[in-house]
């Protein structure tokens, strides 16, 4: 799960990454970008299998989902282009001027959590309930042990956003989720477009059907 802390009382923030190889991309994004613009560049260059063709080509839509029992990438077969590495620089510089204030670690959200205090902002973004069961091995995450982090949160004073599903196929199929009485204080739907997934499955086709809603929670 990625957890943002903004804190209130000084000009940073801090984003949590369960993952330690995205907390490595992140870290050298901020200190070293053109290391990134390099790291890829290199391996468009090269064409190596191993690095282009299975992460960029094979990896359905972009998405990473890995089997516990043997770390196997389950994500099926797909079409998936990768971005030319000019294009790909530039996002780079973009993106590391955007992070330049911010702090990344590598630990549990429970203990980014407990580190917040009155007046923080964290934005908690878990795998979501109906869609990510196994993206980036979720698979011994729950949503009552987050909402029992958050519990705590909300009552030091900490003001806590969750983005989770909402709902499918414009607005045909609901997603539920059920959280503790008086967890969260407001539920605001947020149009996110049309299923990054189904776009590559239904290529070519009009998706009027398949929009997406999120649900965003808010303590306060």
């Amino acid at each position: 799960m990625q957890l943002a802390l903004a804190i209130e009382k000084e000009p940073s923030d801090e984003m949590n990454i369960v993952n330690s190889t995205r907390d490595e991309i992140w870290q050298t994004l901020k200190e070293n970008p053109k290391m990134v613009v390099d790291w890829y560049r290199t391996r468009w260059e090269h064409m190596q299998g191993a690095d282009l063709l299975f992460l960029c080509r094979s990896c359905y839509g972009g998405v990473v989902r890995f089997r516990m029992r043997d770390g196997y990438m389950s994500t099926p077969c797909g079409a998936h282009e990768p971005i030319h590495p000019g294009v790909f620089a530039r996002r780079v510089a973009q993106w590391s001027t955007r992070v330049a204030g911010t702090t990344f670690f590598h630990r549990g959200y429970e203990e980014s959590l407990e580190r917040a205090r009155s007046g923080d902002v964290v934005y908690c973004d878990p795998p979501y309930a109906h869609s990510q069961a196994i993206l980036y091995g979720a698979q011994n995450f729950t949503l009552d042990d987050l909402f029992r982090s958050i519990e705590r949160a909300r009552k030091r004073g900490v003001f806590v956003a969750m983005s989770i599903d909402g709902s499918k196929k414009s607005g045909e199929k609901s997603c539920p989720i059920e959280w503790p009485g008086g967890l969260f204080a407001r539920e605001e739907a947020v149009n996110v477009g049309r299923s990054m997934l189904r776009r590559r499955q239904m290529g070519g086709e009009t998706l009027e059907a398949e929009v997406v809603s999120d649900r965003l929670l808010l303590t306060h």
